[in-house]
């Protein structure tokens, strides 16, 4: 429409600092901590978000929608992110960028040859590294020309959804879970707490899963993990 035009609305383009505008990016992923970060980085850079905490949930999104950009969390409820990955390479049309994350470095690999055309490391804080990450990766000519993130480039999310996924996953022992779920519950916390920096329970999830893949006795472990969590819960504010 003319600019003349009655009425016309002004097309709003990205720039230096909102250079996501026009991105609807989906995130897949179950963590509310990790979630509010991603939030804060696409809400200071322009971008909707739309989330999913399952494949289920990302699924469901797909068939109303195709976003631009899918940020997909490996470990989730219902299976693997190096699965959903894998169907959306060879989706036609394709998901413009398609990247992974994880809090473990070493599945990086896999999720490349899943079909990932990227790799986001948790703890996701920098804003800058976010814009390029996604603006270095688009297909042209939608990436357009290099930029920087403008003032503060570190977000910090809301340490009240730190204390949401505890609770999550004390829900979740509470309900006495088999050893799949456990073996669940081990890698959300690992993920969860090196993101908030929260080295006792990295620990412990590590033990946990330590000894789950030994074959051991896990009760007590489970237990000590059940303390910990609700130790977290009943402080005010989550570490």
């Amino acid at each position: 429409m003319h600019d003349s035009v009655p009425y016309s609305v002004p097309v709003r383009m990205p720039s230096a600092t909102r250079p996501l505008l026009g991105l609807t990016i989906l995130v897949v992923e179950d963590s509310l901590y990790a979630c509010d970060a991603l939030r804060l980085l696409c809400l200071r850079s322009g971008a909707r978000i739309r989330r999913a905490d399952s494949l289920k949930s990302a699924r469901r999104h797909l068939r109303i929608y195709r976003p631009s950009v899918m940020i997909i969390d490996l470990g989730l409820p219902d299976g693997s992110g190096l699965d959903l990955i894998e169907e959306l390479d060879h989706a036609q049309p394709r998901v413009e960028l398609i990247l992974a994350t994880s809090g473990d470095d070493f599945v990086e690999d896999a999720a490349i040859a899943a079909g990932a055309d990227g790799f986001l490391a948790k703890p996701l804080r920098s804003l800058c590294e976010f814009q390029q990450a996604i603006l270095s990766r688009l297909p042209s000519p939608r990436a357009g020309p290099a930029v920087i993130a403008l003032g503060e480039d570190r977000i910090e999310p809301d340490p009240i959804a730190y204390q949401d996924d505890m609770a999550h996953v004390a829900d979740i022992l509470s309900d006495h879970p088999d050893p799949q779920m456990l073996d669940y519950v081990a890698q959300f916390v690992s993920g969860v707490a090196r993101s908030a920096g929260d080295t006792e329970l990295v620990r412990a999830a590590e033990r946990l899963s330590q000894i789950r893949t030994a074959s051991k006795p896990i009760a007590s472990e489970a237990a000590r993990m059940a303390g910990l969590i609700q130790n977290r819960l009943n402080l005010k504010q989550a570490i």
